[in-house]
């Protein structure tokens, strides 16, 4: 497989991938994903997203593990496919982020006498040609003669390393260096198997609190000699040091040494308890535990039809939805809280790592369709953050609070959780949280910012725009992104008043959603555009909507369909259906979209990984536009979702740029694979599932019966392909369908969902009212 991929990237990786995506949809087959002895867990490419800046990481974890073991390159976020040496193997690594985290302990093998401790100075060079990679599992072949492998448990990473036959061989646990800045570090050798460290991080993408990650690790037989290090002065037989050690072993004879990383957020009992708990067994055992929970967790999804290509696109896809957000507590509950206390979780297991801005709008909806519990357990943990600091979290890394990116994005979240019926015995105080939340801002001595801008926002009913504005806080802030903080504000407002008048909460229900409303006020009725406002109400920055400020990573065109709550009033705002439908067809390049879908969305979509202002058209790399296609169910031209939809579909291949932009958590691959199976959630926070064709002939979901009564649904298209790609007609359990949604009351009791398809556009889902619904 991965010489494969280096064939596609020396004959032109567009051409190639492109070819491969539209041979892909073109020519289904008859076989069915993990059928006939096909094991699940060979379809997924951890190499996917590791160039043009996808940032994911091939390395080795379990499904939402707290490690991911993986090597780092030298790429700010850990791998990049196009760089030649390793500087590590390290312990934590975010799927997508677009700045610097984790890569904590890296972790490297070597032989002859340790005369460097700069990882950037004593890296190993290495080769595709002797790397592999699947869900659990990675293996190098370094050209200092060491080959290294990797798997996990979720709260340890466990390293094979094969050695020459030499009386010096090193392993270099390097607690000083890592992808972040670290504050402090502290080394000890305990005994002649067992090393322990302490790292103080702090940073992303802006400065943040510190936190603190403790690890231990064993190894499977005794270091003959062993040394620390600070600075770069090396001290052999020292048991302790600020910068890291080194372990050596006589491998003239016995060539292999297994070592088993913990981890902890908590101390170093925590990662002791870890280790003791998931650790001590031999690394096959280990991978093979890994595989078979990778292998269980994928089998939650089968799909029938499409080329070996799309499939193996699809369930990597799928295994990156899996990776986040991570275990933060440990084996005996306990787990750090954001009050910087420990704390224990009862009943529930308490994840961590919270990039909802991204999130929010794929990615966790569809943990709540195909993981539940584990959904459930997440949300809850989201309500303890709030328990433990007063507010609820932004962007949430370990520990602390980044508050990076704009909005109020944790009440989609939190809100979208009640509606799957994930928040059970929790409504009250969610609700609680999320009203303090959505009327208040947190005061200046909490790390939180929560609505930053609520004070202006509900006395004028908009987020007023300053460039630049001094930030009292690490982390972004919504006053330079005034427009688009409105846009999310009132989006949050929508669907906390659902929630709301759900609970009983009828004064409340009704105060949200005349917010909800409050798009309007950033409306220019000169330009049909949404503009910002400076403080004194006037529209500031440019008319054009393609040169607009205001609006974080997108223009006025990418956000202006960023209203699910209310799309029709957009509509109206905008002249009406026939003016919005001309507007989504420029903004698509909708006619050049049906001649060439491909070359449509790589040569007028997409302008780079990180080129989000000064465009007019569609950005599929990034989160402001993921609902965008699925406006057309709105204006009643559905097929033209469809269109768009599989457009954007062939921008994810199976090779190393095969990603669109940064994964961010796994964002952009639970679109990928909402879409394939063709059902998205087109409003965020709120229970409604937009329709569009499936890529396959037949996609078998198996659900959980505590939350779906059918315990599975099955959605099928037969002669699904780039040519018959428009609905005609649609069944639910047998009976015609004519709407272009779902809602969850209808995905819990429904057992099948049937697509008839064809080569040309139908009448099907065009009527008025067949469209998703207004949340007021």
């Amino acid at each position: 497989m991965r010489r494969r991929f280096q064939r596609l990237r020396d004959a032109g990786t567009v051409a190639a991938a492109v070819a491969l995506l539209g041979a892909a949809l073109a020519a289904p087959t008859a076989q069915a994903a993990g059928t006939q002895g096909e094991q699940l867990t060979d379809l997924v490419n951890p190499f996917i997203g590791t160039e043009n800046e996808g940032n994911t990481f091939p390395g080795a974890t379990a499904p939402f593990g707290m490690v991911q073991l993986s090597p780092d390159t030298g790429h700010d976020t850990g791998y990049d496919y196009s760089d030649t040496h390793i500087r590590g193997f390290s312990l934590i690594h975010l799927s997508g982020v677009g700045c610097r985290l984790g890569g904590d302990l890296p972790v490297l093998p070597t032989v002859g006498e340790v005369v460097e401790t700069d990882y950037t100075k004593y890296e190993a060079e290495f080769s595709h040609d002797t790397e592999e990679a699947s869900p659990g599992y990675y293996k190098v072949g370094l050209k200092n003669g060491i080959d290294a492998e990797l798997t996990a448990t979720s709260r340890t990473g466990v390293q094979r390393y094969t050695f020459p036959a030499t009386g010096k061989a090193n392993v270099l646990l390097n607690a000083g260096q890592s992808l972040h800045k670290t504050v402090s570090s502290k080394v000890e050798v305990l005994d002649n198997r067992t090393v322990r460290t302490a790292i103080t991080g702090r940073g992303f993408c802006q400065d943040t609190q510190p936190y603190t990650v403790y690890t231990i690790t064993r190894f499977d037989r005794p270091f003959s000699t062993y040394g620390t290090w600070d600075g770069s002065a090396v001290t052999d037989g020292s048991k302790t040091g600020r910068g890291g050690a080194y372990v050596r072993f006589d491998t003239a004879k016995d060539r292999t040494v297994e070592a088993t990383t913990a981890l902890s957020y908590v101390d170093a009992r925590g990662a002791k308890a870890n280790l003791r708990s998931e650790g001590g067994r031999p690394f096959e055992q280990v991978r093979r535990s890994a595989q078979m929970a990778w292998e269980s967790r994928l089998g939650a999804v089968r799909v029938r039809g499409g080329s070996d290509g799309l499939r193996r696109t699809f369930y990597s896809s799928l295994y990156r939805s899996f990776l986040a957000p991570n275990i933060g507590s440990d084996v005996d509950s306990r787990y750090l809280g954001w009050d910087g206390r420990i704390h224990r979780a009862k009943g529930y297991g308490y994840y961590q790592n919270w990039s909802l801005w991204d999130t929010y709008r794929s990615q966790n909806q569809l943990l709540s369709l195909l993981a539940p519990r584990e959904a459930r357990d997440m949300a809850i943990s989201v309500i303890k953050i709030d328990e433990a600091s007063g507010w609820l979290p932004k962007w949430g890394y370990g520990p602390v609070e980044t508050n990076i990116m704009t909005g109020d994005p944790v009440t989609p979240f939190l809100t979208h959780a009640y509606q799957q019926g994930l928040l059970k015995g929790y409504e009250e105080q969610t609700y609680r949280a999320l009203k303090k939340n959505a009327d208040g801002v947190p005061p200046i001595g909490s790390p939180a910012t929560g609505r930053e801008a609520n004070k202006d926002y509900i006395a004028g009913g908009f987020v007023p725009h300053h460039k630049p504005r001094p930030h009292p806080k690490p982390g972004d802030s919504d006053y330079g992104h005034g427009a688009s903080a409105t846009l999310e504000y009132a989006l949050s407002d929508a669907t906390l008043a659902a929630m709301a008048r759900d609970l009983g909460h009828r004064a409340d229900a009704e105060r949200y959603a005349a917010r909800a409303q409050n798009y309007r006020k950033i409306f220019d009725g000169s330009t049909r555009f949404f503009r910002p406002r400076d403080a004194s109400g006037a529209f500031t920055g440019s008319s054009d909507p393609a040169k607009s400020e205001g609006f974080h990573e997108g223009t006025a065109w990418q956000y202006q369909w960023l209203v699910p709550q209310d799309i029709k009033g957009v509509i109206g705002l905008i002249g009406g259906k026939q003016p919005a439908n001309d507007r989504l067809d420029s903004f698509f390049a909708y006619d050049q979209l049906v001649k060439d879908p491909a070359k449509t969305a790589r040569e007028v979509w997409v302008n780079g990984p990180y080129d989000y202002y000064n465009a007019d058209k569609y950005n599929p790399q990034n989160e402001p536009d993921l609902i965008a296609p699925y406006t057309y169910l709105s204006t009643g031209q559905p097929w033209k979702t469809t269109d768009v939809v599989h457009a954007a579909l062939t921008l994810f291949t199976d090779t190393p740029t095969g990603m669109t932009g940064n994964d961010d958590l796994g964002t952009m691959s639970s679109w990928m694979v909402l879409s394939s199976i063709g059902i998205f959630p087109v409003q965020p926070g709120y229970p409604t599932w937009g329709l569009s064709t499936p890529v396959f002939d037949r996609v078998d979901l198996t659900l959980d019966r505590r939350y779906y009564a059918g315990g599975s649904l099955t959605v099928t298209a037969p002669g699904t392909s780039a040519d018959h790609r428009y609905i005609q007609s649609a069944r639910v359990d047998g009976s015609p369908y004519g709407r272009t949604y779902l809602t969850t009351d209808d995905l819990r009791d429904m057992r099948s969902l049937s697509f008839t398809v064809g080569t040309e556009p139908s009448a099907w889902g065009t009527k008025g009212q067949d469209g998703p619904p207004p949340l007021h």
